[in-house]
């Protein structure tokens, strides 16, 4: 439910059938400062699972990097202990593929740059709270979404 910049994100876990509810502030903003853009609906992506990269003192990973995936990456990815081309139902995860933008750990995605196959990202997509792991030269350089 969204209402007023706000989301309420519940889930169950299974382990206790715990009903655990929190209401997040969703006004974060993109690399620039500005209101962030969506990254992708279908298949739905975030960390929230709402379309945008978006980010709370929850999410180890930090998943506010949105970039266009590629084969090179999700092998890369694979090779690192994170298969992100095999569904996991469990986590709301539909597997990926080529062509799919999708928000990635902003570590993974640097761990890649670093090793030459970071796939290009969306600046405006991309969460602002990805410059603290990720240099803005660095996403500048891979950015899909600059003129």
């Amino acid at each position: 439910m969204v209402k007023r910049g706000k989301l309420k994100r519940c889930f169950t876990l299974k382990a206790t059938t715990t009903k655990i509810c929190e209401l997040k502030n969703m006004s974060q903003t993109n690399v620039f400062g500005e209101p962030i853009e969506e990254c992708c609906s279908n298949p739905i992506t975030g960390y929230f699972r709402d379309g945008f990269c978006r980010t709370d003192k929850y999410d180890r990973g930090s998943h506010t990097v949105c970039a266009e995936i590629t084969d090179e990456f999700l092998e890369f990815s694979k090779s690192r202990g994170n298969d992100l081309s095999t569904p996991r139902p469990e986590f709301e995860f539909p597997g990926l593929v080529a062509g799919q933008s999708w928000c990635l750990c902003a570590s993974r995605w640097l761990e890649a740059y670093e090793s030459g196959c970071a796939p290009k990202v969306f600046l405006r997509r991309s969460n602002s709270m990805a410059l603290e792991i990720v240099p803005m030269e660095a996403l500048k350089a891979s950015a899909a979404d600059l003129n």
